[in-house]
């Protein structure tokens, strides 16, 4: 027996990554008997004609399908009664924007799987985009920082010739660029205006992580954030030939209101109302902000405008540009009020207007808001992606989808990712329905 399944061509601007490359495609049809059958995309990051060397049939009817595989959220007319969808659907947090597609799939009697919601006994996810939207979120940190510097203060740095994570060929050619500045940096050194030079990583987990891995490429001595203050009043003699690094942990950000108790990492998780920010004391001394951080509305946020505002109160502040790769809008970073594009990365929040201006100039910090960061490399994120998908689809592909939700033969890990089934939420995600 043959099974079918589907990968619909991505309609979000500028999304070229794929959920399945052509040698796990591949593999698929050889040892599972699973046939893929592909729409055609002039645009993604593999071809059409690679898919085809693999098996795949490129066919813009994806009928025969009865799952369908995609990255970004699906169009409101792509849905049909009794198919399943697997993509980052972006509705768990209630996400208004996302809210209309929800109520559309219930509508149709669609069901609906999410890659976010795939996860183990710890609730870490199984299928991700890993390090990548830190590897890309931080080259284009990077050149923001040096166009900003460039454009707002008329300083030309080594970090000027970087360029967009988009706008190379691969990872490894946007290694190099970023090696190349290094040397240039460990020769010639920064401007004294900058030193000392000290990025900010909030957060440790795989974002910042593939952050920090590009970060490292160049000269750099790690810090605690206890040494900030004294690094900064009291600069070494040298440091004009390196950057500082810091990381921000739970601990950095956050303290119990009760000055009798310690801080809990457990305790946090659960309570966090118990909990007040205090990452504020920090922003004075930092010249670029990485935040790498999973949020959500019960926590406290890391940055406020409130906090910003007062920053900039201040003549010629440190801090240049935040590179907020977790990208929640109003959310750990309440400067970020919106998303930003590939097309146009960058925008400069206004604490004082409470607006933005497109761009690197104006009063207040740049902030890279791009939500879908590791298409801009996506050959190297869609090959680590499609190999942490790869163990899942042959039960995914071959479940039952036009009988119960109970009797589909999806395996445990899949069906707590089983958001709706024909239309309707399965337990866990009944919650959603306030949003709605």
């Amino acid at each position: 027996m043959v099974y079918y399944i589907g990968i619909r061509r991505e309609t979000k601007p500028g999304e070229r990554r794929i959920p399945l490359v052509p040698k796990d495609v591949k593999k698929l049809k050889e040892e599972h008997a699973i046939q893929t059958i592909i729409q055609p995309d002039e645009e993604r990051a593999f071809s059409d004609e690679e898919f085809q060397e693999a098996g795949a049939i490129i066919k813009e009817d994806l009928s025969d399908c009865p799952v369908i595989f995609g990255i970004k959220e699906m169009d409101l007319d792509f849905f049909k009664p009794k198919k399943a969808y697997v993509c980052f659907h972006h509705v768990i947090k209630g996400q208004k924007s996302n809210m209309p597609m929800l109520k559309q799939m219930m509508d149709v009697g669609s069901t609906m799987i999410d890659y976010e919601k795939v996860v183990d006994e710890n609730n870490r996810r199984l299928i991700f985009f890993g390090r990548h939207a830190g590897y890309a979120g931080m080259v284009d940190t990077l050149y923001g920082f040096g166009k900003r510097l460039l454009k707002e203060e008329g300083l030309k740095t080594f970090f000027a010739d970087i360029k967009q994570a988009k706008d190379y060929f691969d990872l490894a050619e946007a290694k190099e660029s970023i090696k190349d500045v290094a040397e240039r940096i460990k020769e010639d050194g920064l401007p004294a205006e900058l030193c000392p030079l000290i990025c900010g990583f909030i957060g440790y987990g795989n974002v910042s992580q593939g952050a920090q891995t590009i970060f490292d490429l160049l000269p750099h001595k790690e810090i605690d954030p206890s040494e900030l203050a004294a690094i900064v009043e009291n600069p070494d003699p040298d440091c004009n030939k390196y950057l500082y690094k810091v990381v921000f942990k739970e601990w950095h950000l956050v303290e119990p209101k009760d000055p009798d108790h310690k801080f809990q990492l457990q305790d946090y998780y659960d309570h966090p109302e118990k909990y007040k920010p205090i990452f504020a004391q920090y922003l004075p001394n930092l010249t670029i902000i990485v935040n790498g951080t999973y949020w959500n509305s019960r926590y406290p946020r890391s940055i406020t405008k409130e906090d910003l505002k007062e920053l900039y109160c201040e003549d010629n502040p440190r801090l240049r540009i935040i590179g907020d790769i977790s990208c929640d809008v109003l959310g750990g970073c309440e400067a970020t009020i919106c998303i930003s594009y590939l097309d146009n990365p960058f925008y400069v929040y206004d604490p004082f207007e409470d607006t933005k201006t497109d761009g690197v100039k104006g009063k207040g910090p740049v902030i890279l808001a791009i939500d879908h960061l590791p298409t801009e490399i996506p050959r190297d994120s869609s090959a680590f992606f499609s190999n942490t998908l790869l163990p899942y689809v042959p039960d995914i592909a071959k479940a039952d989808y036009q009988g119960s939700f109970e009797n589909s033969s999806l395996p445990e890990v899949i069906k707590n990712a089983v958001i709706l089934w024909h239309g309707k939420f399965t337990p866990s995600y009944e919650y959603l329905q306030k949003y709605l």
